[in-house]
C-alpha cells in the first residue's frame, strides 16, 4: 500500500511538474501576445490621430472653398456688370484711337 502510495505520489508530483512547465510557457507566449498587441494599439491609435488630424485639415478647407464659393456667387452679378463696363470701355477707347469721335 506504502509503495502504491509513494508511486501515485511520484506520478502526481511529475505531473503537476509537467502542468507547472505547460501554464509557463502558456504564461510566457500570452504576455507575448499581450506585449504585441499593445504595440499594435498603440500604433493604432497614433494612426488614428494622424488620420483625425488630417481630416480636421480637409474640413477646414473645404470650409474655406465653401465661403470662396459663396462669395463668388453672390457677387457675380455685380463683376459681370463690372467686366460688361470695362468691355464697353475698351471698345470706345479702341474706337477712339482709331479715329472715332464721340
Amino acid at each position: 500500500q506504502e509503495k502504491e502510495d509513494q508511486k501515485d505520489y511520484e506520478t502526481m508530483m511529475a505531473e503537476s511538474a509537467e502542468k507547472r512547465k505547460t501554464d509557463s510557457q502558456t504564461l510566457t507566449e500570452k504576455e507575448s501576445q499581450k506585449a504585441d498587441m499593445e504595440a499594435e494599439l498603440q500604433a493604432q491609435t497614433e494612426g488614428k490621430a494622424a488620420a483625425e488630424k488630417e481630416l480636421s485639415a480637409t474640413l477646414e478647407y473645404i470650409a474655406s472653398l465653401h465661403s470662396e464659393c459663396d462669395w463668388l456667387i453672390q457677387y457675380y452679378e455685380v463683376r459681370k456688370e463690372a467686366r460688361t463696363g470695362d468691355i464697353d470701355s475698351i471698345v470706345k477707347a479702341k474706337a477712339i484711337l482709331s479715329g472715332a469721335d464721340y
